[in-house]
């Protein structure tokens, strides 16, 4: 889902399926219960940003979830870790199969997350960047009692400006610096990446979470990258000024969050360094998938409650994930 300017400089596709599943009769695709199905990866941070607000709004028995496996080829995300290599409710091996289900000419990039339409096969939309701002607002009949308010409206210009400046420096900067095709375009995103970790640092210094004093979509949207700094960016993208670890106003906020249901009890950090080093062969090209970092310091004391701030605020954590979707427990 990349492609290089003219000047060397990683740029992102833009989906290919970007119609929204909508509750005002807006769209092709209506909210119904039970008809999608989410399909992710848990090694993808695009796709951890869907499960994790799907968990924290309590959509788990409306939206149902595939996982398909940390590897793939050219033809696609692949089920590869269930039973006879195929999603046991789409049938499919290759996601890449829904997407010519969609239409037959496809040829974009085949990306999760992606919802499919159960009964017909189909890709309905593969809009990340809109789809969790929908699971907020569009699906709000079938949030959990006690789902908190991710995208509270008063806070919406504020969210979407730090969500955008997250987008272009960090979620996507640090690709921007592994898939560089020159020095330069390199040194550029390289030093976007440490200036805007070094600014959103300094506002979390005094804060809890980035916005109010609740989580909101601005969090979990820097969270499923720090998530995954020291693991991959740091050595596979060559994101190496400093580790997370290395970063202590993040790293207790990162800790802070992973210790939060709904976060740290999506994340697979297994799976993660397989996709990363095992699929981008371009950068690793012996596939080696190296054996740390030891990550039982996601557990360790964090120190972040006396900022103050309630992580739910005046709603509730959410229950224990689903048994088929729960991740190997570190330690």
């Amino acid at each position: 889902m990349q492609v290089m300017t003219g000047t060397d400089t990683f740029e992102r596709q833009p989906v290919a399926l970007d119609e929204r599943i909508t509750s005002d009769g807006s769209s092709h695709w209506p909210v119904q219960p039970g008809r999608y199905r989410l399909v992710i990866a848990r090694a993808c941070p695009w796709a951890n940003r869907a499960a994790i607000v799907r968990r924290l709004l309590g959509l788990e028995p409306v939206i149902s979830m595939g996982i398909a496996g940390p590897l793939h080829d050219e033809r696609s995300w692949r089920f590869h870790l269930d039973p006879d290599n195929r999603d046991p409710v789409l049938g499919v091996e290759y996601l890449g199969e829904a997407y010519r289900t969609a239409d037959p000419d496809f040829d974009a990039g085949i990306t999760v997350p992606a919802m499919v339409e159960i009964a017909s096969g189909k890709v309905a939309t593969n809009g990340f960047q809109q789809l969790t701002l929908d699971f907020s607002t569009q699906w709000t009949e079938f949030h959990r009692p006690g789902a908190p308010q991710l995208y509270p409206e008063r806070w919406r210009p504020e969210i979407d400006e730090i969500c955008a400046d997250i987008y272009d420096d960090v979620n996507n900067g640090v690709y921007k610096c592994g898939f560089a095709g020159d020095q330069d375009a390199y040194e550029r995103a390289y030093a976007a990446l440490f200036s805007r970790l070094d600014q959103l640092s300094q506002r979390l210094a005094t804060r809890r979470y980035l916005v109010g004093d609740t989580i909101t979509e601005a969090d979990v949207r820097l969270w499923v990258t720090l998530a995954r700094f020291d693991a991959a960016y740091h050595g596979h993208f060559k994101c190496n000024r400093t580790k997370l670890t290395e970063m202590p106003v993040l790293w207790a906020y990162a800790r802070d969050l992973f210790q939060t249901p709904g976060f740290g009890d999506t994340i697979d950090f297994t799976q993660i360094k397989q996709h990363y080093y095992g699929v981008h062969r371009t950068i690793n090209p012996s596939g080696i998938v190296p054996a740390g970092p030891d990550v039982r310091g996601w557990l360790t004391p964090h120190g972040r409650e006396e900022l103050g701030g309630r992580p739910f605020g005046d709603g509730t954590p959410p229950g224990p994930p689903p048994e088929g979707e729960r991740v190997p427990p570190i330690g």
